[in-house]
């Protein structure tokens, strides 16, 4: 006689299977979340180009504010590449406004006189670009080479809590890993010595309007 119903154990193992992929799915706070770290914001070094009379988060998030338009373009992107990588949407966000201003200064793609390329500026010295300046695949490439460098972090500092490590992985996505030597100074060194502090407040703003 044939088996019409399937054995137990393999209906047993295909609910635990969907159980697992229920519960990573959707998942952002693998390398903890953004609200968790405290920022001092954007130094007046950047502040003022962006022809703000002040600086520290109020002004980080006045930038943010700016870049939301342009960024909301995005959204749909960011938060599928935040949730298949397991890592938060709105700190691709803080990036892509330190990075690019959500695109809007960049030339066919390009930044930093040629040498960094889309919404999240991929090194070409150091990476070979994928995809097009603003699309899934380029976040990817980008989100992949912070969460390189949050996980060099990790290893370099393991005494150190998640959510200091995420920290440091920003300031490492702007300078090297080689460059965070403390976690108080993990800053300097970094494009206006304020990188992660920056990015972090924008991220902040971002987690607030739906990122």
């Amino acid at each position: 006689v044939l088996r019409r119903n399937p054995p137990m154990y393999l209906m047993l193992m295909l609910l635990g299977l969907a159980a697992l992929l229920g519960a990573s799915q959707g998942r952002t706070d693998c390398y903890s979340s953004v609200n968790s770290i405290e920022t001092s914001g954007a130094s007046c070094q950047t502040a003022k180009p962006e022809g703000l009379s002040y600086c520290g988060v109020k002004a980080s998030e006045k930038i943010a504010e700016r870049d939301l338009g342009a960024m909301d373009q995005y959204k749909t992107l960011i938060k599928r590449v935040g949730e298949k990588l397991c890592i938060e949407p709105a700190l691709i966000a803080g990036i892509i406004s330190r990075e690019s201003h959500a695109g809007k200064v960049l030339k066919n793609g390009w930044g930093d006189n040629g040498n960094g390329f889309g919404l999240m500026q991929v090194d070409k010295n150091s990476h070979k670009p994928l995809g097009e300046w603003n699309s899934e695949t380029h976040l990817t490439q980008g989100t992949d080479i912070l969460i390189t460098m949050i996980n060099t972090i990790k290893k370099k500092f393991p005494q150190w809590p998640k959510n200091k490590q995420l920290k440091g992985g920003i300031s490492a996505y702007n300078a090297g890993p080689g460059n965070v030597r403390s976690y108080q100074r993990m800053d300097i060194g970094t494009t206006h010595n304020d990188y992660s502090n920056d990015v972090v407040a924008r991220a902040q703003y971002y987690k607030k309007h739906g990122y």
